[in-house]
């Protein structure tokens, strides 16, 4: 073929155009983006009313038929909140209990989860099994024992309490999800750090864990999220009003005798901010976490 023969060829040709959708085809990519839509209003729909249960009037919550928008706005219900110095004080608490316990579950799980996922023991097993089956009892089976306990060694109303049973209630979480990591790193890894020198000592901090950070940061944020939100366990042990968690100290803004709901509603947002901004911070490496090892 000559070269004008080519070339005319060239500029005449065009690509077949692309089929066109019809029927449920061509609506199908709208409908899923209408049906996510429908799912994120239906989980921010109850944000949004307590949001807006913040600038009403204690009486305007209670008004009945409630109304979507506020009758009667009200502006300074966070500074009442952030005035309140008992609000200060169970914020505080609540601050101290669940980071203590994050701390005291990773100090304990990643040696336990790192030595029973690279090495081979006797009872290795049912170590791990006994592991799983402290994951079937929940803090309010077990409440009353749980106060005889503290009870008997003198801990009640304190924040030693709250931290030891908070942490011993996600322990078996954070073991298990970082045994899986820890395991899933070749040997081979494990074997040119002893190369090099490394003891096991060494081993686990310079090479193992920043292979398993995103394991840390799924069982960190798991962990800081149950610890924040106990409530029942709380409820039992702590006696000094300026001494209990958030979670219960805000039940004071509503009682049979005082209902300040906009107070309430201001509050429990305001416990929504710590954990929100902890999962701005690391959600990239929980979505990793979360999904790793679903596919081999």
């Amino acid at each position: 073929m000559s070269t004008d023969s080519a070339t005319a060829a060239a500029t005449t040709y065009r690509p077949p155009a692309p089929r066109r959708r019809t029927g449920y085809a061509a609506v199908r990519p709208h409908l899923l983006s209408l049906g996510g839509l429908v799912v994120a209003l239906a989980f921010l729909g109850p944000y949004v009313v307590m949001f807006l249960n913040t600038l009403r009037t204690s009486t305007d919550v209670k008004r009945t038929p409630p109304s979507f928008l506020p009758q009667e706005w009200q502006w300074d219900t966070y500074a009442q909140v952030l005035g309140d110095g008992r609000f200060v004080n169970w914020l505080a608490t609540s601050l101290l209990v669940a980071f203590a316990s994050t701390v005291i579950v990773l100090a304990v799980a990643i040696p336990a989860a790192y030595y029973t996922a690279r090495f081979r023991f006797a009872g290795r097993g049912l170590f791990l099994f006994l592991v799983l089956v402290t994951q079937m009892f929940s803090p309010t089976a077990l409440v009353v024992g749980i106060y005889r306990q503290f009870f008997e060694l003198n801990m009640i109303n304190t924040y030693g309490a709250l931290i030891i049973t908070n942490a011993a209630f996600n322990l078996a979480f954070a073991v298990w999800i970082l045994h899986g990591f820890f395991g899933a790193i070749p040997d081979e890894v494990e074997e040119a750090a002893r190369l090099d020198g490394c003891g096991k000592v060494a081993t686990l901090l310079r090479i193992m864990l920043p292979l398993t950070l995103p394991g840390l940061v799924t069982a960190t944020i798991f962990t800081f999220i149950a610890a924040w939100n106990e409530y029942v366990v709380a409820l039992t042990l702590m006696v000094d009003d300026s001494r209990k968690p958030l979670t219960v100290g805000m039940r004071a803004y509503v009682t049979g005798y005082v209902q300040h709901w906009d107070q309430f509603f201001a509050a429990a947002v305001i416990a929504i901010v710590p954990v929100v901004i902890l999962f701005a911070i690391i959600e990239r490496h929980l979505v990793s976490g979360m999904t790793a090892g679903a596919v081999k």
